[in-house]
């Protein structure tokens, strides 16, 4: 079903980050924004003005700004869409914010939990509606799974095992990519995959009380697979966690960077009446392509549980695309009545807060 605003006044949306050359902003946003009512691209903000020129042309965007501050003045633009790597999401968030707009921005919002402190209290002191894109949180499958649990479908839940694999921080990566494998930038195996099913886990179950965690970078050099370059990786390849969970439930999670060529999605919900297996193809559950099958009672072995239509807010959006169009039909009801079902800066410093946890864990040897 696809979402309508009916009377309600359209939401103009600028991006920072859109290129004439593809990138996330193109492939995640342009679609998802297209298939929602209520939301017009109107403006956009690029490195040059030259670039921005360019993206306006290819994307049909009224107003092409060479600088951020160009475009949070735009009294035609109500959210400002932050889609640019995680070492400049500061810089360019502080001038939406101060101009008073709400602002999306990227997961992660920040390259640690200071600076996304800072970008948090920043948003409460100004009063602007500030969202995140943890967008597994608006998956259909990831509700669907959050209300068989809350439902009973597996009674009450005993553990949780999941395994998965990050696709990148394998032996090689792309010349774009090769950011992601230094752990200063922030945008790291840690941070993306594991951060964002992570996130998911912890909105159908509940999050950690205690936990104990193992890290290490396997693979200390890398190479650029379109350059033959060898590079430093100082980001995690490997990450294990173990722990308790605030419903009492104990949880063991494993991600490995690169793929797997036998799993590379396998999450486990085990309870006292039944047990429920997530499955999938990438450890990047913000994609929402995974299956969801169930047995309790009787059955001997799980059966498919497709998601049921009431979960869907939005038709015809293929590929990681549906999943950020349907956390933008659930922030364009937020922004029209105040909700805040979609995670803010707030959620984001706290769970940045978990996965500092982890990192101090990992590296002090000790119980978080």
């Amino acid at each position: 079903m696809t979402a309508s605003t009916g009377s309600r006044k359209t939401i103009g949306v600028g991006i920072v980050g859109l290129s004439a050359d593809g990138g996330w902003g193109s492939r995640g946003h342009v679609p998802a924004l297209r298939a929602v009512e209520g939301f017009e691209l109107r403006g956009l903000a690029a490195s040059s003005a030259h670039s921005a020129k360019r993206a306006a042309e290819r994307y049909g965007v009224a107003a092409a700004y060479g600088d951020v501050d160009e475009l949070a003045r735009d009294e035609n633009i109500d959210l400002v869409v932050i889609a640019v790597r995680v070492p400049r999401h500061r810089e360019l968030i502080l001038p939406a914010l101060q101009a008073g707009k709400a602002v999306l921005s990227e997961w992660p919002l920040a390259t640690g939990l200071e600076e996304a402190e800072e970008l948090a209290s920043l948003a409460e002191r100004h009063g602007v509606r500030t969202a995140v894109g943890l967008q597994s949180r608006s998956a259909p499958a990831v509700r669907y799974l959050r209300d068989l649990v809350a439902e009973g479908y597996v009674g009450e839940v005993l553990s949780t095992t999941l395994v998965g694999s990050g696709g990148g921080w394998g032996a090689a990566v792309g010349s774009g990519g090769a950011y992601t494998v230094d752990r200063r930038n922030g945008a790291t195996l840690m941070t993306i995959p594991f951060g964002h099913t992570l996130d998911a886990l912890t909105m159908c179950l509940s999050s950690f009380t205690e936990l104990s965690a193992t890290t290490a970078t396997r693979r200390p050099t890398v190479q650029v697979s379109d350059t033959g370059e060898s590079i430093p990786m100082t980001a995690e390849d490997q990450i294990t966690v173990s722990g308790r969970l605030a419903g009492g439930a104990v949880a063991s999670l494993h991600y490995r960077g690169g793929s797997s060529r036998a799993t590379n999605l396998h999450w486990e919900i085990n309870g006292t009446d039944g047990d429920l297996v997530i499955t999938g193809g990438t450890g990047h559950l913000q994609f929402g392509q995974f299956d969801i099958s169930g047995a309790r009672g009787k059955d001997q072995r799980p059966s498919p549980l497709p998601v049921p239509d009431r979960y869907r807010q939005v038709d015809d959006v293929d590929g990681p695309a549906g999943v950020v169009a349907h956390a933008y039909a659930q922030l364009r009801e937020d922004l029209h009545t105040g909700g805040s079902v979609v995670p803010d800066f707030r959620h984001a410093v706290e769970h940045h807060r978990l996965l500092d946890r982890i990192a101090r864990s990992a590296e002090t040897g000790t119980r978080q």
